[in-house]
């Protein structure tokens, strides 16, 4: 059925710059989240929920959604692993105002696509269009880490992926560092791109956020690897991704000008041409243009959000 199903619809225009973590249970987080800005809210049935609160936090997502995505953001639940606890989530939050569904410790291929199963019958049972409910998949085990590539292409329905930091240094025995996550960030990144989906992450440990400054490195760094967002867990990080993920106005600039002194190269019979110094052709300028995609929807994604 997946075949005739066009999923790419339900991503296109997809921003995930910041991706602020909320209790689904905790009204007080949930009544705030709407003014802090985050291209997305995750409200979160996992590691911030009580066990004995699970059942009850459920019960609230649906209404939670509805508080948070009032200024326009897009709203994805993080479940739990386990699917006796994992696959309840589902029934209980599968509804027109969840935008996605976030898979913790993604322990493999079939993981991802057991959960886009049953979110398929969730979604036709409740004569939502299939396919509209998007997966992010996070890899925190070591084991998970060398299925990265089969999970990243896993389902059509996954729109993001990433490496989370604290749990995968943990399973590995090291302290989260820039030095200790660089190269399995850097996998994770060429894993959500050979697959065509977002990859999301910093990569350092974005858990401290007291350290404004080197948080705002960490982040600026993280885009020049290939980053295009991250999720965090205090509203104090939201407006510093959004700035570091977001295209400056001269590296806008510039790509526009790449694109157009380009195209009259093309048009004069050249396929490459100098620019202030430097060699430009194809690979510079679909670079440029994908700069500029993104631009455009960040741009659209801020006008709904103020709208």
């Amino acid at each position: 059925m997946q075949d005739h199903i066009e999923y790419h619809k339900f991503r296109d225009g997809l921003v995930l710059r910041s991706m602020l973590f909320v209790p689904a249970n905790v009204d007080k987080f949930v009544a705030k989240a709407h003014t802090r800005g985050a291209d997305a809210i995750i409200l979160d049935l996992e590691d911030s929920i009580a066990l004995a609160e699970k059942a009850s936090a459920r019960t609230c997502v649906t209404e939670a959604a509805t508080k948070v995505s009032q200024n326009g953001a897009d709203v994805f639940v993080r479940i739990n692993s386990p699917l006796r606890l994992g696959i309840p989530d589902l029934e209980a939050v599968i509804g027109p105002g969840i935008r996605g569904i976030l898979i913790p410790k993604c322990d493999g291929p079939s993981h991802v696509r057991l959960i886009a199963d049953a979110i398929a019958e969730l979604e036709a049972e409740r004569g939502m269009d299939i396919g509209s409910t998007l997966l992010s998949a996070r890899i925190e085990t070591a084991d998970a880490f060398f299925k990265m590539e089969k999970i990243a292409k896993a389902h059509p329905r996954l729109a993001a992926f990433g490496l989370g930091s604290e749990d995968f240094t943990l399973s590995i025995g090291v302290e989260p560092s820039v030095e200790t996550l660089l190269y399995p960030k850097q996998c994770s990144i060429i894993a959500a791109r050979a697959a065509g989906v977002i990859p999301l992450g910093l990569v350092g440990s974005g858990a401290d956020y007291t350290r404004i400054d080197e948080l705002r490195e960490t982040v600026r760094k993280s885009r020049q690897f290939g980053f295009e967002g991250s999720s965090c867990i205090h509203p104090a990080v939201v407006p510093i991704l959004n700035e570091e993920f977001n295209p400056a106005q001269d590296e806008i600039d510039n790509a526009r000008k790449i694109i157009d002194l380009f195209a009259e190269s093309i048009a004069a019979g050249k396929a490459a041409v100098e620019i202030d110094g430097k060699m430009v052709d194809y690979p510079i300028v679909y670079r440029a243009e994908n700069l500029i995609k993104k631009a455009d929807a960040i741009a659209a994604k801020e006008a709904r959000m103020k709208g």
